[in-house]
């Protein structure tokens, strides 16, 4: 039903110019020489933890075999700061709410997710085969009812927030993808008291004027909540920064070389205090 295409998140230029968190070589070197063959997902999780581990932030597309380095290096480093997260919830029994020429045009530089909600017509719904149950669990935790049709939200990204998020993705091996956040500075004690969650969501790019929607789209595939809970005990390094490693499992029909991760930090009010999502380029 959808095919997906590559977008461009626009890029901090002052960020692009920071020293990297994705350039050790060495590091590279290391975990490529110890992957097994063929590399599966348990080696794609060995490898980003060892990095995070280490305090090394090489992109997890620089850490494999020569073979696949091709497909590109994929962070979120020089992304600039988003000023909104808007969702678009469509229910999948409605075909023509994904091809609304009325589909409202989000804020420039907001970051998009485009969830299909499971219709009444379970597989025989004319968008089941881009819907997941992850679109359900996200309106919950809104506090939303299923939309009948559609279904909009915007929020604010705060641009007070100190909070940042960093994002890395391996490249698509065997229905699977690696993925890596890491999270700094950790929320103060007051918003962590008060409760809060961080979200990874597996996206796949769909152009305007393709597969029959006006607009471009960022179609949730996969979702993760990484096990930060706000009220959990921090002690130590764990006060400074968080770090999660993950693989991810690509959904059938996805076009893998168009996935891309969107990672967001929400407090127990809703308000978005951080994110991001990764950007692929070509490894020289």
């Amino acid at each position: 039903m959808v095919q997906a295409h590559r977008t461009t998140p626009p890029v901090d230029e002052t960020e692009s110019q920071k020293p990297t968190f994705f350039s050790s070589t060495k590091a590279v070197a290391r975990c490529a020489a110890q992957a097994p063959q063929p590399i599966g997902q348990h080696w794609l999780l060995w490898c980003s933890r060892t990095f995070i581990q280490a305090g090394t932030w090489v992109g997890l597309s620089l850490c494999f075999s020569s073979a696949t380095w091709a497909q590109g290096h994929c962070t979120s480093e020089g992304i600039a700061r988003p000023t909104a997260l808007v969702e678009r919830f469509i229910n999948a029994d409605c075909e023509a709410c994904w091809s609304d020429p009325g589909t409202p045009v989000p804020p420039q530089r907001a970051m998009v997710l485009d969830w299909i909600v499971p219709g009444s017509q379970g597989e025989e719904a004319p968008l089941s085969a881009a819907a997941t149950r992850d679109s359900i669990t996200r309106l919950q935790s809104l506090g939303q009812p299923e939309p009948g049709r559609t279904a909009q939200r915007q929020a604010r990204v705060e641009p007070s927030s100190a909070v940042r998020l960093r994002l890395a993705q391996g490249p698509a091996l065997n229905q699977y993808l690696g993925a890596s956040v890491r999270l700094q500075p950790v929320p103060p004690p007051a918003v962590r008291q008060g409760g809060w969650r961080a979200w990874l969501a597996l996206v796949e790019q769909v152009p305007a004027g393709e597969s029959g929607t006006p607009v471009a789209r960022q179609l949730v595939r996969g979702l993760l909540e990484p096990p930060w809970s706000g009220r959990q005990q921090l002690s130590g390094e764990d006060l400074r920064r968080l770090s999660e490693s993950r693989v991810m499992s690509i959904p059938e029909g996805a076009q893998a070389d168009r996935l891309r991760i969107v990672g967001w930090v929400e407090d127990a009010q809703g308000r978005v205090l951080a994110a991001t999502q990764t950007r692929c380029v070509p490894v020289p």
